[in-house]
């Protein structure tokens, strides 16, 4: 029953969707993500929870960093094409523009905003294990409304989450 009550409640939340990558043992990696956060104001920190399941956890967990990207809501396609393709079987970036960033972790060229930082600890949390960051490097390049849950809540997941 209760378990109920909580998935009506968080129904009614519309989280704002990033889309990580991440470059680890030769291999880059990324996703679109829903289940990320500010966690710390001093210091700096940022949660970024992964799919078990996803080939960006498997990636993320030889990643000495994550990037992080804020997408607005005209950039559909770029969250469609991280939301409902793997990387297990397509190379994402292939297919978008995008530059090496600190240790090499991809920056997508076309995200309003990202940043980047350094891994400082992956803790489990059931499905997903969150990768705690410090974010140290980033960019702002534009603004506007943010992708939300409500915008790609239609996607066909690449992977069951």
């Amino acid at each position: 029953m209760a378990t109920t009550a909580f998935e009506d409640s968080v129904r009614l939340l519309d989280y704002p969707m990033f889309v990580a990558t991440a470059h680890g043992t030769g291999e880059r990696s990324g996703c679109l993500v829903g289940f990320a956060g500010q966690v710390s104001i001093d210091p700096a920190r940022f949660l970024v929870c992964l799919s078990v399941k996803n080939h960006t956890y498997r990636i993320g967990v030889s990643a000495s960093r994550l990037a992080v990207h804020l997408l607005g809501r005209d950039q559909l396609p770029l969250a469609r094409l991280f939301g409902e393709q793997t990387g297990d079987e397509i190379d994402k970036f292939a297919q978008c523009s995008w530059q090496p960033g600190p240790d090499g972790v991809p920056v997508l060229d076309d995200a309003i905003a990202w940043f980047s930082g350094p891994i400082l600890q992956r803790v489990p949390f059931g499905d997903h294990v969150g990768f705690l960051l410090e974010p140290d490097s980033g960019s702002r390049r534009g603004s506007g409304a943010l992708i939300t849950l409500s915008d790609v809540e239609d996607l066909d997941p690449g992977h069951d989450a």
